[in-house]
């Protein structure tokens, strides 16, 4: 039997008097590739930073391989959104990486070590940008700037990888290199993947999950009309750059589309 790398059990967030997420319960199994999508405001980052232990939990609990989120940080990976991060910032992709080795809290006089310097030079090259390392992080493209984050993300080694939109504003060509390099990590890791990019992940994830602050649907990557009415308020249907796979079935006879007069 397939243990759980997260087991979420009637969590509700709140932010003041409103409610982020309502009662949501779901697993995820270890090993899985769980693509989680929904409305802006549908609670999907604020279900990563719960689960990453960044915002109280207003009621329910949050285990990650059996254990509260504190006992197993070191596990987990973070990859935030890229609106997050301040590119004008002077330093190099290569102590960005670096970055991801030093341990939570206050440490006084810490100094990276040799292993921490040679693990963080790894990750670079297992997402294929070694030939940036010494490069300042406002020379890096959309596509290489987020291969960066993904690098600092497996610095501390995680069986559970988060990521938050991590193919927001880069090209069409770096957003197949990224869902590369993460069909390619879910060899090794557990990955939740927060994203609005239906095409892609229908091809990719293993499970999908929809939020729309409470859970709407989880299972195969594919959901009906039903489901996309719930989350979305409305049918909607999937073009794919002219390929046929779909996470959305099609709608237009329950519609009654008449294509007659288009």
């Amino acid at each position: 039997m397939r243990k759980n790398a997260v087991h979420i059990e009637n969590l509700s967030v709140y932010y003041g008097q409103t409610p982020a997420l309502t009662n949501v319960c779901m697993d995820v199994d270890d090993g899985d590739f769980i693509g989680i999508m929904g409305p802006n405001g549908g609670g999907k980052s604020t279900l990563l930073k719960a689960i990453l232990g960044l915002i109280p939990i207003t009621k329910g609990n949050i285990q990650i391989y059996g254990q509260e989120y504190r006992k197993n940080e070191a596990l987990i990976g973070y990859v935030p959104q890229f609106a997050s991060m301040d590119k004008k910032f002077p330093t190099t992709c290569f102590e960005v990486v670096l970055s991801g080795c030093m341990k939570r809290g206050l440490h006084p006089f810490f100094r990276f070590s040799k292993n921490d310097k040679a693990v963080a030079f790894e990750k670079i090259e297992r997402v294929g940008i070694e030939k940036l390392a010494n490069k300042q992080i406002g020379e890096l493209s959309g596509g290489e700037f987020q291969k960066m984050l993904i690098a600092r993300a497996l610095a501390v080694n995680p069986k559970l990888l988060l990521l938050d939109e991590p193919t927001a504003s880069v090209d069409m060509r770096s957003k197949e290199q990224i869902y590369d390099l993460l069909e390619e990590l879910n060899n090794d890791m557990t990955i939740m993947l927060v994203t609005h990019d239906l095409s892609a992940i229908s091809s990719k994830v293993r499970t999908l999950a929809c939020l729309n602050k409470s859970l709407v649907y989880h299972g195969e990557p594919e959901v009906n009309d039903n489901t996309v009415k719930k989350l979305y308020g409305c049918p909607v249907d999937l073009i794919a750059h002219g390929v046929p796979h779909r996470v959305l079935r099609r709608h237009e006879e329950e519609n009654h589309i008449d294509k007659s007069n288009i």
